[in-house]
């Protein structure tokens, strides 16, 4: 099995996926395409906190094209030394796997938490609060409630779905990042054995 070729279907995966993970973060920054909500500070707290952009985004590009800059031969095979290099090259892969472990799953927690919060809004009584933060997320399966918004239109369904892409982006990314640091590691051990063996054999 190819390990390296492995990695780098990961990073490609990975790299779509940060970039819609940067994209769904800016959206929230613009409920309706309109800038004001922003520099007036009507929006989520939880959307500063740069989930998408920094954890979904920024920290999974890195690990990201680590795994795409793995050579193209590196693969478990017992055909020279150069699997000792080509070893520490999947092993180092795991150290940013862990950098992309760390990103996603700080995307997931924030996207969860903005998604229980609920969006900051304008409610019936014309105060800026957060209308469904003591529902405990029961506003989610209860969209009857969601007209309790006012103010910025539609933003409840605008919160909603884009925290949930970024908590569905995140999980995935978390996943393919995991299933990389088995697949570095097996890499790793499987290119040190092959790298013995073949000192053995002369």
């Amino acid at each position: 099995m190819c390990y390296g070729k492995c990695a780098r279907c990961i990073g490609h995966s990975l790299v779509g996926l940060a970039v819609l993970s940067i994209v769904a973060n800016i959206l929230l920054y613009f409920p309706n395409g309109e800038t004001r909500h922003a520099s007036e500070d009507h929006l989520s707290r939880f959307v500063w906190f740069f989930s998408g952009i920094v954890g979904g985004g920024l920290l999974i590009l890195l690990p990201a094209f680590v795994f795409i800059g793995l050579e193209e031969e590196d693969c478990c095979g017992c055909c020279g030394h150069e699997n000792c290099g080509k070893s520490c090259a999947m092993l180092s892969s795991v150290m940013a796997a862990l950098i992309g472990l760390a990103g996603s799953g700080y995307c997931v927690i924030v996207a969860a938490l903005g998604l229980a919060e609920g969006p900051k809004c304008l409610d019936r009584h014309g105060e800026w609060n957060y209308t469904f933060a003591h529902t405990n997320g029961d506003y989610l399966v209860n969209p009857s409630q969601w007209s309790e918004c006012i103010e910025p239109k539609n933003i409840v369904q605008w919160n909603v779905t884009l925290f949930s892409i970024l908590l569905a982006l995140g999980a995935i990314e978390f996943i393919l990042c995991l299933i990389q640091v088995i697949n570095g590691v097996l890499g790793g051990i499987c290119g040190f054995c092959c790298s013995r063996q073949q000192q053995y054999d002369c």
